[in-house]
Formats: structure tokens, sequence, C-alpha cells
């Protein structure tokens, strides 16, 4: 662990207290949006669509209402019109129309597991027997699941108009199924010719899911006054608001969004795909409507990573210094325009100081479901490129693959790629801290084994977050935040409040608002939570401090800046024998001027901390079967500074494991209708505990100076660069350079025996 002279000590940030929250989530006594239960709740089901891409010619849904016990039918015909060009202001790329449609279809459905209706009955069983009887007549069309073959010019057509809404005005359509986003520096085609080495290949990666344990779901009470009350498993409770308000529109003030426990989300829980459906059956019934989805509807009808293709060129002169890359990247959007092209295009390079650069994004939309998030998106896929290319050109140059990233990472005062320069960063330490490690100067011995190597990269995030506290008189002190609760951040937000006043934790009774309680707060992703709601923890704290240190001072009758609170204990500077504790001076409160409250409001732009990370893999490759056993795994990431060091550390594992399971087994798998064939745990392979060993973490703390703790963002980085070291482990294990995610023992052996080929 490296730590900077800027962290002040504390006796409780750095530890690993027992989570608030997890008593409950042991007995089961945690609610989740499932466990919701409201008098006289009726029950809905999703029909979805069985084709990939169709035209819906009718809905008939008259046999199904005979049913007794079906209350309801929703389908897009209920919802009020909207202005086809009319712009999401959440923060998505898609139009509002679009976005409509992604929760019922109109005209067209594209891909299979689309919703086309939605039915609500008294009780769940009646529901599904009547979504049986729904009559739709669809148009069958030729559909596309290809990236490539989306991008040609007699691909089957999705939309007679891509929309370009986007947050970057770059983006142009360049074929019937693809948008085009470019950036370049330097000058690529004389930077390639100065160069000694020059490595190309081309990547693709498959879709993948997040995974997360608990499936969608909410319950919906459209009440009599016209407002909604929404209990939802959600990773941005305001987006969600934002969502319904504009699908139904219906004012934002009338719609408040309860956030239940979330039983993971990982990016996939930021848009409503059930709220607006169940919101028009409550309305037509007048009844709640609870709605939960199968596993088999959150593999085909949420939002997973994109699968991609990737050419990637980059080229380095004999003294080691990397000088010219070029990427074309084709990700995909889904069904609408928003992959995260435009993420892989500015990370993928990121860590490295390259003078000539350029790159073509291509945001591709085809018949699969509209891809969301997935812990740093658009990170994963170029990371596997690249640092497979990375690792070849330093063998090639005969340097050590990690002193060969030592020699081109950036530093601080180096710039990004949006031209700004970067703050304290911990690019080398990181490095430093794999070269420094057990595992690295272990040996490696046995055959057909391998060490891989490979060096993340991600921005980390800012953005709006809020944050009041309140003093109860027996000294303790409750708290609203804004952020659901995905990875335990409650504790580490109220471990920054509780170290700010000088309180015990069990003092600070944490619990993540409605929209209704707490100021407006952006959700729990792009790794920004601890970092900007925890800074607005901060920030309520210190102003909670003044008004008791004000509080303090009238009791004493002098001003308040000859009053401080040292650990809890408000002490008057002139006076050493005026003390009183902080619960003491609670009891106080109501007597000398009534409650104290403090209040948290935060946008942090800029110095979000960019992160660094690196991973060091052993594996064994068994050379009949192709089968890969992890046998060691070392993962090194600068978080700032750890607030709870047993929650970072379980981030860090945790993006591992889910690296492991992108790079060896996890992939959609879909025939020539678009239909995926393995949408259930059964058949879409995730890593258990047997598929990986013990993860060794090493906790790196560079300070970041733009966070009064030194925060940056821990969740996404993990993830970026196992597929990476997994590769050069392989490489290094069977001479067969990977080009194809997952890395299964199928397209290993297809590898190797490709390899023989030419050999032969």
């Amino acid at each position: 662990m490296t730590t900077t002279k800027d962290a002040h000590k504390s006796k409780l940030i750095g530890t690993s207290p027992v989570r608030p929250d997890g008593a409950g989530k042991v007995t089961g006594e945690a609610i989740f949006a499932a466990d919701v239960s409201l008098p006289g709740m009726l029950h809905g089901k999703i029909l979805r669509s069985p084709h990939a891409h169709a035209r819906i010619k009718s809905i008939d849904a008259s046999e199904a209402l005979k049913l007794p016990g079906v209350r309801a039918i929703a389908t897009h015909q209920d919802f009020p019109p909207i202005p086809s060009n009319l712009k999401v202001d959440s923060g998505e790329y898609m139009t509002l129309r679009d976005l409509r449609d992604r929760v019922l279809a109109s005209n067209k459905v594209l891909f299979k597991g689309h919703p086309v209706a939605g039915i609500v009955a008294d009780n769940a069983h009646i529901a599904e027997e009547a979504m049986a009887k729904i009559k739709v007549e669809y148009e069958v069309l030729k559909s596309v699941t290809d990236v490539r073959t989306a991008l040609k010019k007699d691909a089957p057509v999705l939309h007679d108009k891509l929309n370009s809404i986007s947050r970057n005005s770059k983006l142009e359509q360049v074929s019937p199924n693809g948008l085009i986003i470019k950036a370049d520096s330097g000058n690529v085609e004389q930077g390639f010719k100065e160069c000694d080495v020059v490595i190309e290949r081309e990547f693709t990666t498959q879709t993948v899911h997040q995974g997360y344990i608990e499936p969608q779901a909410t319950v919906v009470d459209y009440l009599s006054d016209g407002s909604i009350v929404c209990h939802s498993c959600t990773q941005g409770t305001f987006r969600y608001r934002e969502h319904i308000s504009d699908i139904l529109q219906i004012p934002q003030h009338k719609i408040k969004i309860v956030p239940t426990e979330i039983g993971g989300g990982f990016g996939g829980k930021e848009v409503a795909y059930l709220e607006p459906i169940a919101a028009i059956l409550s309305k037509k019934t007048q009844r709640p409507v609870k709605i939960v989805m199968s596993r088999a509807d959150v593999f085909q009808g949420t939002g997973p990573a994109s699968g991609s293709w990737m050419k990637v060129k980059i080229g380095a002169k004999k003294d080691g210094k990397l000088h010219a890359a070029q990427m074309t990247l084709a990700y995909e959007g889904g069904a609408w325009p928003g992959s995260p092209v435009s993420g892989g295009a500015s990370i993928g390079l990121g860590r490295y100081n390259i003078p000539n650069q350029l790159i073509e994004g291509y945001d591709v939309v085809l018949n699969k479901p509209a891809t969301q998030p997935y812990r740093a998106p658009g990170a994963t896929q170029i990371h596997f490129a690249t640092e497979t290319i990375i690792d070849e050109i330093a063998e090639k140059l005969g340097i050590d693959p990690v002193e060969f990233r030592m020699i081109n990472t950036v530093r601080e005062g180096d710039r990004n790629v949006q031209g700004v320069p970067f703050q304290r960063i911990g690019s080398t330490q990181v490095l430093e801290a794999i070269k420094n490690s057990e595992h690295y100067k272990s040996p490696l011995g046995g055959p057909n084994r391998g060490r891989g190597f490979a060096f993340g990269f991600w921005r980390g995030g800012g953005g709006q977050s809020s944050c009041n506290i309140s003093v109860h008189p027996d000294g303790t002190v409750s708290m609203l935040e804004g952020s659901p609760d995905l990875s335990g951040t409650r504790t580490a937000i109220a471990m920054i409040a509780a170290d700010t006043l000088g309180i015990p934790l069990t003092n600070v009774k944490i619990a993540v608002g409605d929209t209704d309680s707490v100021g407006y707060s952006m959700g729990s992703w792009g790794s920004r939570t601890t970092f900007a709601t925890g800074l607005a923890s901060y920030e309520a704290a210190t102003d909670l401090n003044k008004k008791m240190t004000a509080r303090a001072a009238k009791i004493w009758e002098t001003t308040p800046d000859n009053v401080e609170n040292s650990d809890g204990e408000f002490r008057h500077k002139s006076d050493s024998a005026l003390k009183i504790t902080f619960a003491h001076l609670a009891e106080k409160l109501n007597s000398t001027g009534g409650p104290i409250m403090g209040y948290g409001l935060v946008d942090p732009a800029r110095g979000v901390g960019a992160c660094f990370c690196a991973n060091l893999v052993d594996v064994e490759v068994d050379p009949e079967t192709g089968k890969v056993t992890i046998l060691r795994f070392t993962t090194a990431q600068d978080v700032g500074r750890a607030i709870h060091k047993a929650l970072v550390e379980g981030q860090m594992q945790g993006g591992v494991v889910q690296g492991i399971g992108w790079a060896l087994n996890e992939e959609y798998v879909f025939d020539q209708n678009g239909n995926m064939s393995n949408p259930t745990f059964l058949d879409y392979r995730m890593p258990v505990a047997l598929d990986v060993p013990m993860i060794e973490s090493i906790v790196v703390e560079v300070f970041n100076p733009s966070h009064p703790y030194g925060v940056r963002g821990v969740g996404e980085d993990s993830i970026t660069t196992p597929p990476g070291a997994i590769a050069n482990a392989i490489y290094r294990a069977t001479g067969v350079r990977m080009e194809k995610l997952p890395m299964s023992p199928t397209n290993i052996m297809e590898a190797m025996n490709k390899q023989k080929g030419r050999k032969n």
C-alpha cells in the first residue's frame, strides 16, 4: 500500500467496519423491489416479441381480457403522442420516441424480447396465462446481429433515419445502421513511417450481460390525484423519474421514486423498463401493480454490454517509446444508437503518451437489445485489443512488459485525450506495485503455463450529488443521500461524515432517500458515488459542524471562530476548561435555538481523479482441450484513498471476476434468425467460485488533491484489464495470440490449429 502525505490521520478511514445494511441482507429482512407488497396489488406480465425484426400489423387482446381475473392491457397506443425529434434530457442518446419504443414497441419490433404489450391480473399465474392469449400479427423482416454485417450498405435497415442525439456532436451517419466519430492528433501516416516496430491486428468481442443476481422489478401505484409512486430497484432514482415523466408526459413533481435495496446492477439498471407500463396498468385499474422480470426477460429484454469489432495498429521506436496508433472501432448500440464507442475511443490508449493518433469509432444499430453500460463502458473491449498489441511490441523490442508500460505511461502534467493535463495520478505507482509484488518475483514453473500482464485506465466520474444530516438529542445523526447503494457505498459515505464530525460510525444512521426527500443526485454509475456523494457527505458534515460550533459559541457567549471541534469534542480556544462533547451539545440544541441540519450539494465536474490498475495472471492451458485454468491472479489499483478497505478490495476483486468471465466464458449466442439461444444462467456461462483463484489485491493510495479525503473512483477500472492479461498469459502458454473473446476452449483450439496450419 502506498499512501501520500496529504492524507490526514484518522482512526476510522481505511478500516473495515461492519456495514449498516449487512444484518438485513444476511437475515433476509432487507426489502428488495420484488418484496414490496401493497394492499389490493395486482400482478403484471410483459408480452415480448418472438422475432428479432418484424412489423407489428395488429394486436388483439380480446381473448385475454375475457379470462377471469384479468384486469387491463397496455400497448403503445396508451402512451401520449410525442414529437419524433424531441430529445431526452437525461443523459440518453435516444430521442424520446425511441426511448418510449424501447419500453413498448409501436410499429416495429427490433429484437427478440422487445416488449409489445403489458397485461395485469389478480395474480402472476393468471397474467401468464392471459399473455399467451394475446394475438399479435407480425410481418417478419430480415434481421442482423453481427456488427460488421450491420455496417454493410445492403444490411437490413432498422430505422429510416438514425438519430444522432448524443453528448458528442461529432457523430455522423455513414451507413444505414451506423454513426461515426473521428478524432486525431499529430501525423499518423508520418508517425508510422518513423516506427521500428508496427503491429496491426483485428479483434472481436461478443455481447455479454452484467449478470446481476436480482432481476428488474417494480411496484407502481397510480394515485387518485394523478401522482405516481414507484418502488424500484434502480441505480438512478432521478433518471427513472425523468424517464417516466418524459414517456407519460407527467410533471416530475408528481412522480416519486422510492429506491429499494438493489441486488446488483453494474450499469444495467440505469433505465426504466417496467415502470411506465406498470403506471399505465395501475392508472387503468386504480390499483398498485407489480411486475418482476424472469431471468430470460432480463437476458433478452434489458441492455447488455456491446459486442465489438476492432482494428488496431500501434507502432514504437527501438528506444521503447510508443509513437503512432490507429484504431477503427465498431461497437454495438443494439436496436438504437448509444454504444459506448466514444468511451472506447477516449479510454483505449489514454494511459499512454502517443504523439500521433487517428481513431474512428462506429456506433452501430442491429437487432439486439439496446446496450447499457457494464462497468467501465467501452473500455474492456479496447483494453483487450490494445494491451495484446502493446505486449507484442514489448516482446519484439526485448523489453519487460511492465517496464515497457513504465516507459510509456502518462504522468502528472501530461495531457489526456481531451487536452486536459493530468493532476496527481498513480500510474507509475501501480506499475511499481506489481513489479515489487511477490507474484511478479515468483517462478512460474510447469508445462503449458504462461504469465500475462495488462495495464488499465478509467477516467472516473463526478456530477451532482446531495446529502443532508440531522442531529438527534442523543447525539446520533441521521443522513439522507441520493445515490442508490450497489456495493456498500452507504457505509463509506457514512464513514466520511462520522470522521468529519468526530463521532462513532455507529452514531450515524444513513439511508438512500426517495426523490421527494433528498436533493437531485445523479445515479450510482461512472465510478462517481464515493467520490461525488462522499464529497456531498463531507460538505453536509462540515456545514453541520459549523452550525454546532456556532451553537457552542452561543452557550459560552463567544464567537464561533473561538470554538473548534476536535474528534467530536467542542473546545473553547481561549478557555481550556470549557469543553462539551458532540452528544452533550446535541442535548442542548432544542433549548438553545432549535434543531440543526447540515446540507451538502455538489457538482464536481473536474478533479474526479484518473484511475489506473494493473493485472498479473498465471494460467495453464490444456493442449488437448484448450481449457484455461487460472492459477494465480494479482490486481493493483490506485484508489486515491481507501475509505472502507474491505469494500475497496471487494470492488477490485469483483471487477476481476467479471473480467475473467468476459475473457473466458461469457457471450450471447444467436441463431440465424436473431434468437438468443442461451437466455438463462444454465446456458450463459458465468464464473463460479471454482473457476477463480483467491485474488491478491494491492491497494495503492495516491491522494487525489481534488477531494478532501483523496478519493478516486474504484468500481470500474478493475474490469478493464483481465481479458488482456489473460490473453497475454495464454500466448506465453501456447504461443498463440488470441484475437477473439471469449477465449473459450473452442476458440483457443481453433486458434491453435490455425497456427499449426500456418506452420505446416
